[in-house]
């Protein structure tokens, strides 16, 4: 029988007060896990009030999704050195249509990490494995005090 390992960075002060202080993450219903530095899965259902139309999410709920995943990806890596990271750039390429009880499962790598800027690339699949989108995103790690942690 094998055992679920929950990754120490899960508790991680920064980790867990970004967790605290994300307001727009709890409104969209999005949660995450993290595995190691680097490594994480968010996601999110989609339900009524994530809708553009009777038929599909808003694109806007996809993109905040990308943006956590990524961004988490590399909060997950500064987090060790007492450093948050704020979004610097993000690319986002829509790909298949997200549509009413959809789970969005978002993975992202850490391609390139400097003092200061890091490179993430992410994709977001549905339950039944299908690419919905793939982004990647630049960030800035800055010292924890600067955002009130």
């Amino acid at each position: 029988m094998s055992q679920l390992v929950i990754h120490p960075l899960n508790f991680d002060p920064i980790i867990l007060a970004y967790k605290e202080g994300n307001n727009f993450g709890r409104l969209i219903e999005m949660s995450f896990e993290i595995f190691g530095p680097g490594e994480l899965e968010c996601k999110i259902e989609i339900n009524e009030k994530h809708l553009a139309t009777p038929y599909a999410a808003h694109g806007g709920v996809v993109s905040a999704l990308m943006d956590s995943v990524l961004g988490i990806a590399a909060l997950s890596l500064t987090c060790i050195d007492g450093n948050i990271v704020s979004t610097v750039e993000m690319k986002l390429n829509f790909l298949a249509p997200v549509r009413p009880g959809d789970i969005l499962i978002g993975k992202a790598i850490v391609l390139s990490r400097g003092k200061r800027i890091i490179v993430t690339e992410a994709e977001i699949k549905n339950q039944n494995d299908v690419l919905v989108a793939k982004g990647m995103g630049t960030f800035n790690a800055y010292p924890k005090e600067k955002a009130g942690y």
